[in-house]
């Protein structure tokens, strides 16, 4: 029987940055194709903060999903207000006003940082909903939503109202009370897109069971059976992600000085950016790609000897590392948060502590393209049984179903249903 959705976020395509907008446009768009009804909430608002107007042309209309775009007639005072407070106020009337015009199944929350906790207590007048929410940064548990304290390193253990004073963001008093532990009651169920990021929350005082959902990406056989022509005439590495700080990238840089037998091209955008490409000038194996579309990017996968994920802080899962399983890539990741577990559960690659064993493993790729087609077959074969879109839907289903089956349960369902 088909669902209707509800989908509560601060971003969402166009109107977006990061990894989670992308994944759940993906997903809007499987439930849609599969007959469910879909709406979306999210907030121009907060996303003219950071930039004024999106890309429009990076995203196509979704056919059944509808868009709602919430913008308060004050502009950034309304997520400044919700970041300070903890609470929805100008935007807590349009979202009563879009959940009482139908009946949702189904309120999942994505990403509500700017929002604050107290959104997740909203709710229609009628009765029978399931409540979602998909911790896709480290907001419950950080102010900083991405645990990079003092804005120079992984953060090590929470020192938060010093980190956020050092980091020159207001400290948000409403931490500091029960808030959030108050609105998150109303919360049938959290997920996780990986076990690390479960872990973490657990282990920072967030008291509430997390079950792991991982993230998916769509088969992309076409690009692995018929990539069409190499973007360069030299083998070379892959990154392709935000340009911030904390991909880490700036620690790959230096292995592609001088000459080489292979290059580093590089795929998005971000802050960051112009600092990257000050320390790549007169480096001429790296090349600088900009934003690159879903329909281009293919070949870039499959033609590289492998997709590098550099971190250098806790992600919640990394998506590059599937998109490059989808090609049959293998990738090389760093020993930090859950892209250890990625390539553990795969074989698909290898794990870097150091500089040294990154380019170790870089230069083993380059000499042996079939240890590569093998990594990269190995990364294929658990992405078809992990991260697929079929494997998602019925896992992300089942969750919901079984909610629904226990509704009528003791309070300690949430603790049945947690790994």
């Amino acid at each position: 029987m088909p669902l209707s959705f509800c989908m509560i976020t601060t971003f969402y395509p166009p109107y977006s940055f990061g990894g989670d907008a992308i994944y759940l446009y993906n997903l809007c768009d499987l439930l849609a194709r599969e007959g469910h009804h879909v709406e979306v909430i999210h907030c121009a608002d907060s996303y003219r903060l950071y930039k004024s107007e999106p890309e429009t042309s990076y995203y196509k209309p979704q056919p059944g999903v509808r868009v709602h775009t919430l913008e308060s007639g004050f502009g950034g005072l309304s997520p400044l207000l919700s970041h300070q407070t903890g609470y929805p106020f100008l935007k807590k009337k349009r979202i009563l006003e879009i959940l009482a015009g139908r009946r949702f199944d189904v309120i999942h929350y994505h990403n509500t940082s700017l929002y604050g906790p107290a959104a997740l207590e909203l709710k229609p007048e009628y009765e029978g909903f399931i409540k979602l929410y998909t911790a896709h940064e480290h907001w419950l548990i950080c102010p900083m939503n991405v645990l990079w304290k003092y804005t120079r390193q992984a953060c090590d253990k929470p020192e938060c109202f010093r980190c956020a004073i050092a980091s020159k963001r207001p400290p948000q008093l409403w931490r500091y009370t029960g808030l959030r532990d108050r609105a998150a009651r109303s919360v049938d169920l959290f997920l996780s897109p990986s076990r690390f990021s479960a872990r973490m929350h657990k282990e920072r005082g967030f008291g509430f069971p997390i079950r792991h959902l991982p993230y998916f990406t769509k088969r992309k056989d076409q690009d692995w059976e018929s990539p069409g022509p190499s973007p360069s005439a030299r083998p070379y590495f892959l990154f392709a992600g935000r340009l911030e700080e904390i991909k880490g990238l700036q620690n790959v840089l230096p292995e592609f000085a001088g000459e080489g037998r292979y290059d580093l091209i590089v795929i998005g955008a971000g802050t960051y950016e112009e600092k990257l490409r000050r320390q790549a000038c007169g480096m001429n194996r790296v090349k600088f790609e900009g934003w690159v579309s879903q329909e281009k990017i293919g070949s870039y996968y499959a033609h590289a000897l492998g997709v590098v994920v550099p971190s250098i802080t806790y992600e919640t899962f990394g998506l590059p590392t599937i998109e490059a399983f989808a090609r049959k890539r293998p990738v090389l990741v760093n020993n930090l948060g859950p892209l250890p577990e990625i390539v553990e559960d795969s074989g698909g690659g290898y794990v870097f502590s150091t500089s040294r064993q990154m380019r170790e493993a870089m230069d083993l790729l380059a000499a042996d393209r079939r240890l590569g087609d093998e990594l990269g077959r190995r990364g294929y074969e658990a992405f078809l049984t992990f991260w697929t879109p079929e494997r998602h839907l019925e896992m992300y289903l089942g969750m919901i179903e079984d909610l629904r089956r226990r509704r009528g349960c003791a309070p300690e369902v949430r603790d049945a249903l947690a790994i």
